[in-house]
């Protein structure tokens, strides 16, 4: 059980319907103290007790608790190329990436915390083309293995179908329209979500049951993980 983390107050989901109402600059600057305390803090927490249960299950994923710089994503939205001027994100989130990545474009397992809900689950998230290339060529090399694992009996009770984030209308180059697999190689991004009800953010034990998840979606990051030429 969690060490640190106690689950997410009442006023967690309070924050981020009033966000949702009053998102801008003013009304955040005025509650920014209650963001930190009610939101990045215990999230920090949340990390903090994840990271060693995580490096059982997957020794080259970090979980970095540092409100700033770390794991968790900064709630300012990039609105420098967006028609959506909201200056702030509606929700809350980490990615807890693999030591070799950069940025949220590398292999990583996820949680998202909203006022509607909590999804968490693992997989890479629009990887620049020579990535992307790599995946498609080992789930062409490796048919059967990425059916075991995506069409797995625990893997759809726990996550449903492959998600994913954008799709090619054509098949990529090197593959045909009639490849078995012509759907999952014309993806975009490749992840698996579960989804719970938001009276889950309350629950001591969210770590565990994150945890749990994330362990059953182990062969997925092994094999995305692989694919782009990291260690598992």
């Amino acid at each position: 059980m969690s060490q640190n983390f106690s689950g997410f107050s009442e006023d967690f989901q309070v924050f981020f319907k009033e966000l949702k109402e009053n998102n801008n600059r003013d009304w955040f600057a005025a509650n920014k103290k209650r963001y930190q305390d009610i939101v990045q803090y215990p999230i920090s927490d949340f990390v903090a007790d994840l990271g060693p249960k995580l490096e059982e299950i997957a020794p080259c994923y970090v979980a970095d608790p540092r409100p700033n710089r770390g794991s968790m994503f900064r709630i300012y939205r990039d609105i420098r190329f967006s028609k959506d001027q909201r200056p702030y994100k509606d929700h809350a989130a980490c990615q807890f990436r693999h030591q070799a990545g950069k940025n949220a474009h590398a292999p990583g397992f996820y949680i998202h915390l909203a006022d509607d809900g909590v999804h968490y689950g693992g997989g890479i998230w629009m990887p620049p083309s020579p990535k992307l290339a790599l995946i498609r060529q080992a789930i062409d090399e490796n048919q059967d293995k990425w059916l075991s694992i995506t069409q797995d009996e625990t893997f759809l009770k726990t996550f449903g179908a492959l998600n994913s984030e954008g799709a090619l209308k054509r098949p990529p180059k090197g593959f045909s329209e009639d490849h078995p697999l012509i759907d999952d190689l014309k993806k975009k991004s490749f992840f698996a979500m579960h989804r719970a009800p938001a009276a889950n953010l309350q629950k001591a034990s969210l770590v565990d049951d994150v945890i749990e998840t994330y362990e059953k979606a182990v062969p997925l990051m092994r094999f995305l993980t692989n694919a782009v030429g990291l260690p598992f």
